[in-house]
């Protein structure tokens, strides 16, 4: 034991010696991170004098080298390439070997690599009938690819097409399974689009953080769910369509020759499924014992195979099946027979106005002027079937520029020229053979239509068609009947718009109020005491002088009373009305008519005042009652035509020349007072 001790001073010396004398470092291993700057030394090498260091045959290829006495990186280093490098020291003294010393270098994984999905854009089909929490694509599918290999990926789901979120979502935020959440509607859904987003930090403010993203389309795949649905029909749910019911009306003792007009349309279906959209094959399956009624397999057409003798309502039950066999569903049709009375057709206007552009081609949609976003419709109504009119068919018969397809009027030929066109159209009812007819213009225009519906003005020398002669219907305006004349620019001379015309008739009817006031007034002051006469009233004295003079000694002894009307046993013919005086007879202060000729004689005179009616003719007489204070009661007798239109002309200016007149008047003018 003491021994030992006494050595243990020895060896360590020698260890010493023998360390002052080899190759040696500091440390043989250490760390970096990946894409550390290769410029900076690891460590430095102890190498004893008259020796050399160089790098062994077992280092990492091209990883290191040596510098002086000092070991650096040859490379950037990098994780996902290499995460430990080793470099193999040999110290050298000539060709022999003193020396071998191993270091190990360990690489850090750095956050340096965005995630990348395999794929930019993946689309997957997904049956409609794929039930809810069903895995649509697995994990597998659509996970991202990161190369730092310790990274953890976090997945979101953004929606592109509106409302998608609410069908699919991930099964979890590291997971990208995609799942099914609520049942598909590939009639309102067809498709959707959504956006999968890979990052490889939980925090989208780590730094450093990097994401990827792809694109996800899911188609959705029809399958035989719903039966065939008659239209039109309003959806209660993805999977059922309410559809209407139908009815129409025919006429009994007849059979129509073409499919009825049904409402709200015809009998018509659709495969419920419309990404399989299988054809369609109607049937009746009941209501129809008599054949009555024939559908078609094809359309659905509801055609009449006799007439029907009497007023019934026919309930048919018609099946829309799938041609496959796989479906179906059944509807109501309502057939009510009435009685047609023979009654014709007829239009609500007499003219009808529409507008084109030029240079339109065939079939194009004539255009109502009132309303250029809609089409022109002529439709007539017959009385017996005001909703329906399921016998009536329409022709235009005089002008070969258009034509009829039912209601809608359509170009028949390429319109080269501007102008209007006049055509008849005629309708006719194919049960009862009544016509009827009306007319439609058509400004055909190089401008569009106006969305006010007036038509742009026609120049006078623009070209119009060879102009086809139309009877107007009555009351049909010049302004349209001048229109498309053949007499060249005369027509476009005379016409005015219908502002023009309506200013016109409206300064022509002021004039003529103004006319007829001034004549009422002229009228009313020099014959108004005349009119007043007439209607029974006692005639107050005028401050003209037209009264008789007479009369003014006794008015204020009288009791002058307003005159009633006079009683039916007393009541004679109105005499006509008074001619007015000739402007060329002067006005003369009336004279007193105190006297009138008596018996034929003009020399024997008698007083007019009298209280005696007298039955002799060839006078006139004023006479009273047996009461002078009794009420007035003014009576006209026996007044010829002759002498009336004597007394308009004379008025109240009695004369002895016209009382000589009165004479030879086959008539008595008596007045009672």
């Amino acid at each position: 034991m003491g021994t030992w001790v006494l050595l243990l001073p020895l060896l360590f010396a020698a260890v010493a010696q023998a360390q002052g004398t080899v190759c040696s470092v500091n440390k043989t291993s250490l760390t970096v991170k990946e894409n550390t700057n290769p410029g900076e030394p690891l460590l430095d090498i102890y190498v004893p004098e008259g020796q050399q260091v160089t790098l062994g045959p077992s280092s990492t290829l091209f990883a290191f080298r040596i510098q002086g006495n000092q070991l650096f990186l040859n490379v950037t280093p990098d994780y996902e390439a290499n995460t430990m490098l080793l470099a193999h020291l040999e110290c050298r003294s000539g060709d022999a070997v003193v020396t071998q010393l191993k270091v190990f270098v360990s690489v850090l994984d750095v956050n340096d690599n965005p995630p990348r999905f395999p794929y930019e854009t993946k689309v997957w089909e997904v049956p409609e009938d794929t039930r809810v929490n069903t895995t649509v694509i697995s994990e597998t599918e659509l996970e991202a690819q990161d190369q730092d290999k310790d990274d953890v990926l976090f997945y979101t789901l953004q929606e592109v097409t509106l409302g998608a979120s609410s069908f699919f979502s991930l099964v979890g935020v590291n997971r990208p399974a995609l799942r099914l959440d609520r049942s598909l509607d590939l009639e309102r859904w067809p498709n959707m689009t959504f956006r999968l987003l890979a990052r490889d930090t939980q925090e989208e403010t780590t730094e450093p953080s990097h994401t990827a993203t792809a694109t996800l389309v899911l188609e959705v795949q029809p399958v035989d769910l719903r039966p065939p649905w008659f239209l039109p029909c309003s959806y209660s749910d993805a999977f059922v369509c309410i559809h209407a019911q139908y009815r129409g009306a025919v006429p009994t003792g007849h059979r129509l020759p073409g499919p009825l007009i049904l409402h709200p349309g015809p009998v018509y279906a659709v495969d419920g499924d419309r990404g399989i959209d299988q054809p369609i094959k109607y049937s009746i399956i009941s209501g129809n014992e008599d054949s009555t009624f024939s559908i078609s397999a094809d359309s659905g057409n509801l055609t009449m195979t006799k007439s029907i003798p009497n007023a019934k309502t026919f309930l048919l039950v018609v099946k829309g099946e799938q041609a496959d066999n796989a479906r179906y569903s059944v509807t109501q049709v309502t057939v009510e027979a009435r009685n047609a009375n023979g009654s014709v057709p007829h239009f609500t206007q007499s003219l009808y106005r529409g507008t084109v552009g030029l240079g339109s081609g065939v079939g194009v949609v004539i255009k109502d002027a009132a309303d250029p976003s809609q089409p022109l419709r002529i439709r007539a109504q017959d009385p017996e079937f005001p909703d329906l009119n399921s016998a009536i068919t329409y022709q235009i018969t005089n002008n070969s520029n258009f034509r009829m397809e039912g209601e809608v009027v359509l170009t028949a030929a390429s319109l080269e020229h501007a102008g209007v066109f006049y055509a008849e159209v005629k309708a006719n009812n194919t049960v009862t053979s009544g016509t009827a007819a009306t007319v439609v213009e058509i400004q055909v225009s190089e401008q569009e239509p106006s969305p006010t519906g007036t038509s742009p003005p026609t120049s006078p020398g623009s070209s119009r068609s060879t102009w086809t002669p139309v009877t107007l219907p009555a009351g049909t305006s010049e302004t349209t009947r001048t229109e498309g004349r053949p007499d060249g620019g005369q027509a476009g001379d005379r016409r005015f718009s219908e502002g023009e015309m309506a200013v016109l008739g409206g300064v022509l009817g002021a004039v003529l109020l103004l006319a007829l006031i001034a004549l009422t007034v002229l009228v009313y002051k020099h014959y108004g005491h005349r009119l007043i006469c007439s209607s029974g009233r006692v005639l107050e004295p005028q401050p003209q002088g037209f009264d008789n003079q007479a009369f003014l000694n006794d008015s204020d002894d009288a009791n002058w009373a307003p005159a009633p009307s006079p009683s039916p046993s007393h009541a004679q013919p109105e005499p006509p009305e008074p001619k007015p005086p000739s402007p060329e007879t002067p006005r003369r202060v009336p004279e007193a008519p105190a006297t009138a000729a008596d018996g034929g004689s003009p020399a024997a005179v008698r007083s007019i005042l009298t209280k005696e009616r007298r039955p002799e003719g060839g006078y006139k007489a004023v006479w009273f009652g047996e009461d002078i204070g009794a009420e007035a009661d003014v009576v006209v007798l026996n007044t010829p035509a002759s002498e009336a239109g004597g007394a308009g002309d004379s008025g109240s200016e009695g004369s002895g020349d016209e009382a000589a007149d009165a004479q030879d008047a086959p008539g008595t003018d008596s007045i009672h007072f």
